[in-house]
C-alpha cells in the first residue's frame, strides 16, 4: 500500500499545476501569466529543443557555415580533386590523339610511309568513324534528287525491285583491314568468311558499331574477337597476334579492335580471317564491303 501510496503521490506531483506571474512594480498589477506542471514544462522543454536541433542543422547543411566545421570542406575538396583529375586524363589523352593524328596526316601529304602503325603504340583507335560522320551523310543535292526521282517513278511499276530473300538492311561497313583476298567465301567448304593476305603487325577495325561478344585465343584461328551489331549482324575477326578490346566493350565503325600476326613464314606472309553472320547465317562480305 505504501508504495502505490508514493506512486501516486509521484504521478500527482508531476501533474500538480504551478503559476508563474509576472507583476507590474509600481501597480502591482499582473502582466503575464502562466500555468503550467512539471510534466507539460518538460514536454514543451523536449519540443523546443528539437525545433532548435532541426533549424540548426538546416543551416549548417543548406548554408556555408558547414565550411567552418572539421571534416566537411576536407571531404568536398577531396571529391573536386578527384573530378578535375578525370578530366584532365580525358583532356591529356584526346591531346595526345590529335597529335598524333596531325602527325601521321603530315607523313601522308609528305609521301612518308610509317612502319609502326600508331595504334600498337598508343593501344587507343587514333581515328575513328561514327554512323553520324557528316563524310557519309547526303548533301543537299543528293537529297532533292532522291525525293524528285522518288516523285516522278512512284507510280511507274516497271521500277519496283524484285522480292529480296536474306539481309536487305543497308548499312555502311567499314574495311576491317588493308590487304587483298587470298581464301574466297564458300559456305559448302566450311569456308563461311574470307582469308585476306596483310601486311604484319596490321591494324584491324570494327566494320560496324557494336559490342565486344568475346575476344579470346582459338586453336584454328588464333586470336579471335566477334562483335555484335544492330539487326543481327555479327563480325568476326580471326588470325590476330594481339587484342585492343575484351568481351562487354563498346566499339565504334573503324575503331581498332585487334592486330594482325607477324611475317613468320617469309614465303607464305601474313593472312587473316573475316566472318560476317547474319542472324545466325554466314554471308558472303564481298556483298557489303569492297576488298582490293
Amino acid at each position: 500500500m505504501a508504495k502505490k501510496k508514493n506512486k501516486h503521490n509521484f504521478w500527482k506531483r508531476l501533474h500538480f499545476k504551478y503559476r508563474l506571474s509576472v507583476m507590474n512594480e509600481n501597480t502591482l498589477e499582473e502582466v503575464w501569466k502562466i500555468n503550467a506542471s512539471i510534466f507539460s514544462g518538460a514536454v514543451l522543454l523536449l519540443i523546443f529543443a528539437g525545433f532548435l536541433i532541426t533549424v540548426t542543422s538546416v543551416i549548417i547543411i543548406a548554408t556555408p557555415i558547414r565550411y567552418y566545421l572539421p571534416g566537411y570542406l576536407n571531404a568536398e575538396i577531396r571529391e573536386k580533386a578527384i573530378r578535375m583529375s578525370f578530366r584532365a586524363d580525358s583532356l591529356q589523352e584526346q591531346i595526345d590523339n590529335q597529335n598524333i593524328y596531325i602527325n601521321n596526316m603530315q607523313g601522308v601529304f609528305a609521301g612518308k610511309i610509317l612502319n609502326i602503325d600508331s595504334v600498337k603504340t598508343t593501344m587507343a583507335d587514333t581515328v575513328s568513324i561514327s554512323d553520324t560522320d557528316p563524310s557519309l551523310q547526303k548533301s543537299k543535292a543528293e537529297r532533292e534528287f532522291v525525293q524528285r526521282y522518288e516523285e516522278e517513278e512512284k507510280y511507274n511499276l516497271s521500277v519496283l525491285p524484285a522480292q529480296v530473300t536474306g539481309p536487305v538492311e543497308s548499312f555502311i561497313f567499314y574495311k576491317p583491314v588493308n590487304g587483298s583476298i587470298a581464301g574466297k567465301f564458300n559456305p559448302y567448304n566450311r569456308q563461311y568468311g574470307l582469308a585476306l593476305k596483310v601486311l604484319s603487325k596490321e591494324t584491324v577495325q570494327s566494320v560496324m558499331a557494336g559490342t565486344v561478344l568475346s575476344a579470346n585465343y582459338d586453336i584454328n584461328g588464333g586470336y579471335t574477337i566477334r562483335i555484335q551489331h544492330k539487326n543481327g549482324y555479327v563480325s568476326v575477326y580471326t588470325g590476330n597476334s594481339m587484342l585492343l578490346k575484351q568481351a562487354g566493350d563498346k566499339v565504334r565503325t573503324g575503331e581498332a579492335i585487334a592486330v594482325t600476326g607477324s611475317d613468320e613464314d617469309k614465303n607464305s606472309g601474313t593472312f587473316a580471317g573475316f566472318e560476317l553472320w547474319y542472324k545466325g547465317s554466314p554471308v558472303n562480305p564481298e556483298d557489303f564491303i569492297l576488298f582490293k
